[in-house]
Protein backbone atom coordinates (compact mmCIF):
# COMPACT_ATOMS: atom_id res chain seq x y z
CA UNK A 1 0.00 0.00 0.00
CA UNK A 2 1.18 3.35 -1.16
CA UNK A 3 -0.97 6.43 0.57
CA UNK A 4 0.92 9.09 -1.13
CA UNK A 5 0.87 7.54 -4.61
CA UNK A 6 -2.73 7.13 -3.95
CA UNK A 7 -4.66 4.00 -3.07
CA UNK A 8 -8.60 3.12 -3.63
CA UNK A 9 -10.34 2.21 -0.29
CA UNK A 10 -14.20 0.62 -0.23
CA UNK A 11 -15.92 1.83 2.99
CA UNK A 12 -19.40 0.59 4.36
CA UNK A 13 -20.56 4.21 5.38
CA UNK A 14 -22.30 3.30 8.92
CA UNK A 15 -26.03 5.09 9.99
CA UNK A 16 -25.54 8.46 10.96
CA UNK A 17 -21.76 9.50 9.96
CA UNK A 18 -21.33 11.80 7.70
CA UNK A 19 -19.50 11.15 4.40
CA UNK A 20 -16.65 13.51 5.67
CA UNK A 21 -17.05 11.97 8.95
CA UNK A 22 -15.62 8.66 7.40
CA UNK A 23 -13.23 10.23 5.70
CA UNK A 24 -11.90 12.06 8.50
CA UNK A 25 -11.83 8.78 10.26
CA UNK A 26 -9.72 6.68 8.04
CA UNK A 27 -7.70 10.07 7.35
CA UNK A 28 -6.75 9.98 10.96
CA UNK A 29 -5.77 6.74 10.94
CA UNK A 30 -3.81 6.38 7.76
CA UNK A 31 -2.13 9.53 9.42
CA UNK A 32 -1.34 7.74 12.37
CA UNK A 33 0.40 4.69 10.72
CA UNK A 34 2.03 6.72 8.17
CA UNK A 35 3.47 8.95 11.37
CA UNK A 36 2.47 12.41 8.70
CA UNK A 37 0.27 15.31 9.74
CA UNK A 38 -1.99 15.22 6.71
CA UNK A 39 -2.59 12.41 3.36
CA UNK A 40 -4.59 13.79 0.73
CA UNK A 41 -7.76 12.02 0.16
CA UNK A 42 -11.24 12.56 -0.98
CA UNK A 43 -14.60 10.28 -1.62
CA UNK A 44 -16.37 9.83 -4.72
CA UNK A 45 -20.48 10.47 -4.27
CA UNK A 46 -21.75 11.91 -1.15
CA UNK A 47 -23.96 9.24 1.46
CA UNK A 48 -26.34 11.24 3.33
CA UNK A 49 -25.92 10.72 7.51
CA UNK A 50 -29.27 8.47 8.12
CA UNK A 51 -27.96 6.25 4.25
CA UNK A 52 -25.65 3.50 4.53
CA UNK A 53 -23.41 1.49 2.45
CA UNK A 54 -20.84 1.74 -0.36
CA UNK A 55 -18.39 4.99 0.14
CA UNK A 56 -15.49 4.90 -2.16
CA UNK A 57 -12.43 7.07 -0.89
CA UNK A 58 -9.40 7.56 -2.59
CA UNK A 59 -5.93 8.88 -1.42
CA UNK A 60 -2.94 10.83 -2.93
CA UNK A 61 -3.19 10.61 -7.08
CA UNK A 62 -6.10 8.41 -6.82
CA UNK A 63 -8.07 11.54 -6.13
CA UNK A 64 -8.12 12.08 -9.82
CA UNK A 65 -10.17 8.84 -10.40
CA UNK A 66 -12.91 11.01 -8.07
CA UNK A 67 -14.51 12.59 -10.93
CA UNK A 68 -14.87 9.50 -13.03
CA UNK A 69 -16.32 7.38 -10.34
CA UNK A 70 -18.86 9.86 -9.51
CA UNK A 71 -20.02 9.44 -12.84
CA UNK A 72 -20.37 5.44 -12.71
CA UNK A 73 -24.17 3.49 -12.26
CA UNK A 74 -25.42 3.22 -8.24
CA UNK A 75 -27.48 0.57 -7.27
CA UNK A 76 -29.63 1.55 -3.63
CA UNK A 77 -32.12 -0.43 -2.07
CA UNK A 78 -34.57 1.67 0.17
CA UNK A 79 -37.71 1.92 2.41
CA UNK A 80 -40.33 4.14 2.20
CA UNK A 81 -43.54 5.21 4.71
CA UNK A 82 -46.28 6.12 2.83
CA UNK A 83 -49.05 8.25 4.24
CA UNK A 84 -46.70 10.98 5.59
CA UNK A 85 -43.91 13.78 4.71
CA UNK A 86 -41.07 15.13 6.06
CA UNK A 87 -38.99 18.14 5.09
CA UNK A 88 -35.96 16.45 4.40
CA UNK A 89 -38.12 13.18 2.72
CA UNK A 90 -36.09 10.84 5.36
CA UNK A 91 -36.07 10.50 9.07
CA UNK A 92 -33.81 13.87 9.93
CA UNK A 93 -37.00 15.57 10.66
CA UNK A 94 -40.31 15.06 12.33
CA UNK A 95 -43.11 13.98 10.21
CA UNK A 96 -44.82 17.42 8.97
CA UNK A 97 -47.91 16.20 7.14
CA UNK A 98 -50.13 12.96 6.80
CA UNK A 99 -52.18 11.93 3.40
CA UNK A 100 -54.47 9.05 3.23
CA UNK A 101 -53.66 5.62 2.55
CA UNK A 102 -56.48 3.06 2.40
CA UNK A 103 -56.47 4.01 -1.09
CA UNK A 104 -52.85 1.99 -1.82
CA UNK A 105 -52.20 -1.46 -3.16
CA UNK A 106 -49.44 -3.71 -4.35
CA UNK A 107 -50.71 -3.52 -7.95
CA UNK A 108 -50.87 0.23 -7.78
CA UNK A 109 -47.32 0.66 -6.53
CA UNK A 110 -46.73 -1.64 -9.44
CA UNK A 111 -48.31 0.12 -11.69
CA UNK A 112 -46.80 3.54 -10.70
CA UNK A 113 -42.73 2.86 -10.63
CA UNK A 114 -42.78 2.16 -14.07
CA UNK A 115 -43.51 5.90 -14.25
CA UNK A 116 -40.19 6.87 -12.90
CA UNK A 117 -37.83 4.86 -15.34
CA UNK A 118 -35.32 6.50 -18.01
CA UNK A 119 -34.82 9.67 -18.06
CA UNK A 120 -36.91 12.32 -15.74
CA UNK A 121 -37.44 15.16 -14.02
CA UNK A 122 -36.41 15.90 -10.64
CA UNK A 123 -35.78 18.54 -8.24
CA UNK A 124 -33.31 17.67 -5.36
CA UNK A 125 -34.10 18.35 -1.68
CA UNK A 126 -34.08 21.28 -0.08
CA UNK A 127 -32.31 19.43 2.57
CA UNK A 128 -29.16 18.88 -0.03
CA UNK A 129 -25.83 19.71 -0.74
CA UNK A 130 -27.04 20.90 -4.06
CA UNK A 131 -25.12 24.90 -4.46
CA UNK A 132 -27.11 28.03 -4.21
CA UNK A 133 -25.35 30.87 -5.40
CA UNK A 134 -22.23 29.15 -3.36
CA UNK A 135 -24.00 28.10 -0.57
CA UNK A 136 -25.13 24.83 0.07
CA UNK A 137 -29.35 24.45 0.12
CA UNK A 138 -29.24 22.49 3.42
CA UNK A 139 -27.04 25.17 5.54
CA UNK A 140 -29.65 27.93 4.08
CA UNK A 141 -32.51 25.56 5.39
CA UNK A 142 -30.91 25.46 8.63
CA UNK A 143 -30.83 29.51 8.93
CA UNK A 144 -34.46 29.84 8.14
CA UNK A 145 -33.99 30.26 4.40
CA UNK A 146 -36.25 30.11 1.67
CA UNK A 147 -34.67 27.45 -1.06
CA UNK A 148 -36.23 27.14 -4.44
CA UNK A 149 -34.14 24.54 -6.62
CA UNK A 150 -34.90 24.07 -10.30
CA UNK A 151 -35.81 20.16 -11.89
CA UNK A 152 -32.95 18.30 -13.05
CA UNK A 153 -32.65 15.69 -15.72
CA UNK A 154 -31.19 12.39 -13.76
CA UNK A 155 -31.72 8.61 -15.06
CA UNK A 156 -33.55 5.96 -13.47
CA UNK A 157 -32.32 2.75 -15.02
CA UNK A 158 -34.59 -0.33 -12.86
CA UNK A 159 -36.80 0.31 -10.39
CA UNK A 160 -38.34 -2.85 -8.55
CA UNK A 161 -40.67 -3.33 -5.62
CA UNK A 162 -39.35 -5.53 -3.67
CA UNK A 163 -41.65 -5.56 -0.70
CA UNK A 164 -44.86 -3.98 0.38
CA UNK A 165 -46.88 -4.54 4.20
CA UNK A 166 -50.04 -3.41 3.85
CA UNK A 167 -50.61 -3.22 6.97
CA UNK A 168 -47.64 -0.94 8.03
CA UNK A 169 -48.06 0.53 4.32
CA UNK A 170 -44.78 0.77 4.16
CA UNK A 171 -42.73 -0.37 0.54
CA UNK A 172 -38.99 -1.46 -0.19
CA UNK A 173 -37.63 -1.00 -3.43
CA UNK A 174 -34.32 -1.41 -5.28
CA UNK A 175 -32.72 1.22 -7.82
CA UNK A 176 -30.14 1.55 -10.05
CA UNK A 177 -29.53 5.02 -11.13
CA UNK A 178 -27.15 7.59 -12.43
CA UNK A 179 -25.08 9.97 -10.59
CA UNK A 180 -26.92 13.08 -9.37
CA UNK A 181 -30.29 10.89 -8.25
CA UNK A 182 -31.43 11.74 -5.17
CA UNK A 183 -33.94 8.73 -3.52
CA UNK A 184 -35.23 10.91 -0.67
CA UNK A 185 -36.71 12.84 -3.96
CA UNK A 186 -37.64 9.93 -5.69
CA UNK A 187 -39.68 8.73 -2.17
CA UNK A 188 -41.26 12.23 -2.31
CA UNK A 189 -42.29 11.94 -6.11
CA UNK A 190 -43.23 8.18 -5.75
CA UNK A 191 -45.82 9.13 -2.82
CA UNK A 192 -47.14 11.94 -4.74
CA UNK A 193 -48.10 9.81 -7.94
CA UNK A 194 -49.66 7.52 -5.25
CA UNK A 195 -51.97 10.06 -3.83
CA UNK A 196 -50.57 10.29 -0.64
CA UNK A 197 -46.97 11.53 0.99
CA UNK A 198 -43.80 9.20 1.06
CA UNK A 199 -40.80 9.29 3.05
CA UNK A 200 -37.28 6.90 3.37
CA UNK A 201 -37.15 5.28 6.62
CA UNK A 202 -34.03 3.12 5.38
CA UNK A 203 -31.45 3.70 2.55
CA UNK A 204 -28.32 1.61 1.51
CA UNK A 205 -25.89 2.18 -1.44
CA UNK A 206 -25.25 -1.61 -2.55
CA UNK A 207 -22.85 -0.57 -5.33
CA UNK A 208 -20.88 1.74 -6.42
CA UNK A 209 -20.08 0.74 -10.34
CA UNK A 210 -18.10 -2.85 -9.78
CA UNK A 211 -18.02 -2.18 -6.40
CA UNK A 212 -20.86 -4.15 -3.99
CA UNK A 213 -21.28 -3.92 -0.64
CA UNK A 214 -19.41 -7.26 0.02
CA UNK A 215 -16.25 -5.83 -0.91
CA UNK A 216 -16.37 -2.48 1.70
CA UNK A 217 -14.80 -2.52 4.89
CA UNK A 218 -16.92 -1.49 8.00
CA UNK A 219 -15.16 1.31 10.21
CA UNK A 220 -14.84 -1.76 13.02
CA UNK A 221 -12.57 -3.51 10.40
CA UNK A 222 -10.69 -0.62 8.92
CA UNK A 223 -8.20 -0.39 11.97
CA UNK A 224 -6.94 -4.01 12.00
CA UNK A 225 -7.67 -3.76 7.91
CA UNK A 226 -4.85 -1.26 7.52
CA UNK A 227 -2.37 -2.08 10.68
CA UNK A 228 -2.29 -5.74 8.08
CA UNK A 229 -1.19 -3.79 5.00
CA UNK A 230 2.57 -3.29 4.09
CA UNK A 231 3.22 0.24 3.69
CA UNK A 232 5.23 2.09 1.04
CA UNK A 233 6.41 5.27 2.43
CA UNK A 234 7.92 6.99 -0.58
Amino acid sequence: MNFTQGEIIYINKPYRMSSFGALAFVRTRICKKLGVKRVKIGHAGTLDPLATGVLILCTGKKTKEIERLQYDTKEYTATLQLGATTPSYDMEHDVDATYPVEHITQEMIEQTLPQFVGEIQQIPPQYSAVKIDGKRAYKLKRKGNEVELKPKTVRVDELELTLYDADKKQMSIRVVCGKGTYIRSLARDIGRALGTGAYLTALCRTRLGEVRIEDCLTMDDFPQWLDSQEIELS
